[in-house]
């Protein structure tokens, strides 16, 4: 087990700051989960964690000890598990990619083949076991990187968006294995998401991290108390841009390949928020007042019960919340061409 102290970590790339001052300290055991938008900087923050990245400044303490980003800190590498949102594998089968970490770590052969049959059980995976790892839909390839990682018990696992493109069944499988090797295995886990659900089924205490600062920290729960913090909480559809007011008396905000229409006034940069529930989905082109019309493709379908909320790509995420009903009626998957629209009197600065 590991404890983790950030301790003050700046970022700089090129001059621009991507992490200022960023401080908290996760405990022995804990899940712990930074929650934010896209382009925030919790990848970032993750890689100085897993000592992948070097900080322009501050300290990373595990167990109380200082980490001097000058040496190969080989002791601390090993215990530190990291996956990515895209899994990184081998051009080999599924067996071959989850012995791998304990064949170079020098564990007999039998203690592989048992260690190995576990971990696939675990993650519901061991009749992939003989297929070739790059032939493997994104779910199975993401419970692969996972058992790869899981199979030499790391101190401290590091996730970065683990689910963001999965379906709800290899969804809830992660997260299922996640919970279960924390609660038993006592492994501390930090994980980046902008999925607000997901940080509350999963986590003990959240950091939210928005343009590279840490607003608040706290239990789901506390977090929620705080009225002020809502619009941090809930991190869909948040986008940077810059604004300007149109003829018509409404401003007209590009966001980085896509321009929004909004019923306010404001020059300058702007953060704005558009609520899932506010946007309008179908198969074919809307017909609507709306003034904001774009086509895109559902890239992730999370299972929310009596609602579903879609993730569509429009060159930019936006989430959009609708009821089981109409997600059963369109027979909505992953890689379906859709349409949305919402109107400029839902978009919130």
């Amino acid at each position: 087990m590991i404890d983790v102290e950030v301790k003050e970590i700046s970022k700089e790339f090129s001059g621009l700051i991507v992490l200022d001052k960023i401080s908290f300290k996760v405990r022995k055991g804990e899940f712990f989960t930074i929650l934010g938008p896209s382009g925030s900087g919790k990848t970032t923050l993750l890689k100085i964690i897993g000592l992948l990245e070097n900080p322009t400044s501050g300290s990373i303490i595990f167990n109380g000890e200082i980490i001097d980003f000058k040496k190969d800190n080989i002791q601390f590498r090993r215990k530190i598990g990291f996956i990515f949102q895209q899994p990184i594998l081998f051009n080999m089968s599924v067996f071959e990619n989850v012995s791998y970490p304990l064949k170079i770590r020098g564990f007999d052969r039998i203690h592989i083949k048992n260690r190995v049959r576990e971990i696939l059980e675990l993650l519901k995976i061991n009749e992939l076991k003989d297929k070739n790892a790059l032939s493997l839909s994104g779910g199975e390839a993401q419970r692969v990187a996972l058992a790869q990682t899981l199979v030499y018990e790391p101190a401290l696992l590091l996730l970065d968006e683990p689910t963001s493109h999965l379906d709800p069944r290899n969804t809830s499988i992660i997260e299922e294995v996640l919970l279960k090797i924390n609660r038993e295995k006592n492994t501390t886990i930090i994980m980046a998401t902008h999925n607000v659900f997901q940080a509350e089924k999963l986590a003990n205490n959240i950091a939210i991290l928005k343009m590279g600062k840490i607003e608040k920290i706290g239990s789901f729960n506390e977090l929620f108390e705080k009225s002020k913090i809502f619009p941090f909480i809930r991190m869909e559809n948040i986008f940077h841009g810059f604004s300007k007011i149109s003829s018509y008396g409404t401003s007209i905000i590009d966001i980085g390949g896509l321009q929004i229409e909004a019923a306010f006034e404001r020059e300058g940069d702007v953060i704005i928020f558009i609520p899932p529930e506010d946007i309008i989905l179908s198969l074919n082109p809307i017909i609507s007042s709306a003034r904001n019309f774009f086509e895109g493709k559902i890239i992730q379908i999370i299972d929310m019960g009596s609602l579903i909320k879609v993730k569509v790509n429009c060159n930019r995420d936006f989430f959009v919340q609708i009821t089981r009903k109409s997600f059963d009626e369109m027979n909505l998957k992953v890689g379906n061409k859709v349409f949305i629209a919402f109107k400029a009197s839902s978009v919130q600065l």
